[in-house]
């Protein structure tokens, strides 16, 4: 992996950088919002993964990730935050990103949610190689169609742009089996590839930012069981 650490704590970009080279990951750090911002739109092709500190000198963190998502919607991104309360966290996610570490935050824990979103972020890639339909595309119902090879999306023939791996990865598993009702739980294994300890508004966040994204090309096809979850249902419109 190529990381971009966001972090004006040197101590835990020292701290951290030990677990990079042990991984034998390539790495750099920025110590402010506006260096960070520098640094990525420079190179914004170059990172597999975003570290992203939210309490930053001379640019807030919430909007540096807001910049990066304008320059590239998939870099994956995990926020690292002292800031627990819901809302900021929920705000977070609804802004881009894949993912959130509460600070003080434990090394090993950071590297294997890293794992976990980089393995997700290369198994899409790898969905390049499966077998598509006659049409090109992988998935299609009534009015849907996605083609996880170049990532296109179309709701009700209009083009369905900037998701963020999370929310494609989010889109492609519900809309896999139309009609059928995911819990919360089962969205976090399927989609997040490791266990969120029961934090379900991670979840709520990501299907609130895909239906506004969704409901610019027509009616909204996720729909809300109550007391249970969510499903993928465009058969009603």
């Amino acid at each position: 992996m190529n990381i971009l650490m966001i972090e004006d704590n040197h101590s835990v970009c020292e701290m951290m950088a030990m677990f990079f080279k042990k991984n034998n990951w390539d790495y750099e750090f920025a110590y402010d919002g506006v260096a960070a911002e520098d640094k990525f739109s420079a190179t914004p092709d170059k990172w597999d993964i975003i570290l992203l500190d939210l309490n930053l000198p001379k640019k807030d963190g919430m909007q540096v990730a807001a910049d990066i998502r304008r320059i590239s919607p998939t870099v994956p991104l995990i926020m690292l935050t002292a800031r627990d309360t819901e809302s900021d966290q929920v705000l977070g996610l609804e802004i881009g990103a894949d993912d959130y570490v509460t600070k003080p935050f434990s090394p090993i824990t950071l590297i294997a949610r890293m794992k976990a979103l980089y393995r997700r972020t290369q198994l899409a890639k790898l969905s390049q190689q499966q077998t598509t339909t006659t049409s090109g595309f992988d998935i299609e119902t009534e009015h849907f169609k996605m083609n996880t090879k170049t990532r296109e999306v179309y709701l009700f023939d209009q083009p369905v742009s900037d998701l963020t791996p999370k929310e494609f990865d989010l889109l492609k598993t519900l809309a896999s089996k139309p009609r059928q009702v995911f819990t919360r739980s089962q969205l976090l294994q399927l989609v997040w590839d490791y266990e969120y300890y029961g934090d379900e508004r991670t979840v709520d966040a990501h299907i609130k930012k895909l239906r506004q994204k969704l409901e610019k090309v027509g009616p909204q096809v996720i729909k809300t069981v109550w007391g249970v979850g969510y499903k993928f249902d465009d058969e009603e419109e």
